[in-house]
């Protein structure tokens, strides 16, 4: 059985360099693990970023600045022979092994479409504040509860992407989810709880900074994949699920608060 490329795609405004250079490393020890094509997706006048990204072997695509899933879109389109895709932000990380491990997990299960694994959260410094952990769980959440299968920490198989269309366009905070419930017909879901990235927590976070926003985007989306008949009802759970998500994304925020008092000089 081929073991399968992997398309690591990452789209970037080139603004958090330092940041952009720590994920860039951390792709580059997936390269001793796993046969991979990076693609940086920026906008034309990000000079050193694009060097950057050159340095460390990536093919650059222009961000046609059009959303964020018109980016991760333009990024795909740039695959040759690769199998499968993986995400990752400019200021996430891939754990050791995190590709190798979610490679083989589909190649072991040729009916899955997507494989995904723990995620940490941390901090702008990159202490772990928090991981989830949800495993099977999160499947069964995702049609009506909150999203618990990190993007940053799952891999896609390719042709199975394509089927369903990529990347909606007009979403802005959870084309992830979108894809993922498009996916739930195309083949199996598999997992493991080990942590297989690292997703940074502070406030110029997308998702972080547009909670509300993203909620309600999450609601719709959700609401669009249910059966005709049980649309209406879906705010009976959706209140308490936005509540709870909201509540938990506090304590991530206290939790990184804490340490930046308790650690300065590191902040």
């Amino acid at each position: 059985m081929s073991e399968g490329k992997v398309l690591v795609v990452l789209p970037t405004l080139g603004d958090r360099l330092t940041y952009l250079e720590e994920t860039l490393r951390t792709i580059d020890a997936e390269r001793t693990r796993v046969d991979l094509t990076l693609v940086v997706v920026l906008p034309a006048n990000a000079v050193e970023a694009r060097k950057l990204a050159e340095a460390h072997q990536a093919v650059v695509v222009e961000d046609p600045r059009r959303g964020i899933s018109e980016a991760i879109n333009a990024g795909i389109l740039a695959a040759t022979t690769e199998e499968y895709y993986a995400w990752m932000g400019d200021d996430d990380l891939f754990r050791p092994g995190a590709l190798t491990r979610l490679r083989d997990l589909l190649t072991t299960n040729p009916d899955a479409v997507v494989a995904y694994g723990g995620c940490d959260y941390i901090d702008p410094e990159g202490r772990v504040i928090g991981t989830s952990k949800a495993g099977r769980a999160a499947q069964w959440l995702l049609p009506w509860g909150p999203d618990l299968i990190p993007h940053p920490g799952s891999m896609i198989r390719l042709a199975a992407l394509r089927e369903v269309g990529m990347f909606d366009t007009s979403l802005k905070y959870v084309l992830d989810l979108d894809v993922f419930l498009k996916l739930r017909s195309k083949g199996r879901f598999v997992c493991t709880r080990t942590s297989v990235s690292a997703f940074r927590w502070h406030p110029s976070s997308l998702t972080v900074a547009g909670r509300a926003a993203s909620s309600a985007e999450a609601a719709a989306v959700k609401r669009r994949h249910l059966p005709r008949l049980l649309r209406p009802l879906s705010p009976v759970w959706q209140v308490p699920v936005t509540w709870a998500a909201s509540l938990a994304a506090r304590g991530v925020s206290r939790r990184a608060l804490s340490l930046s008092i308790k650690n300065p000089e590191e902040a």
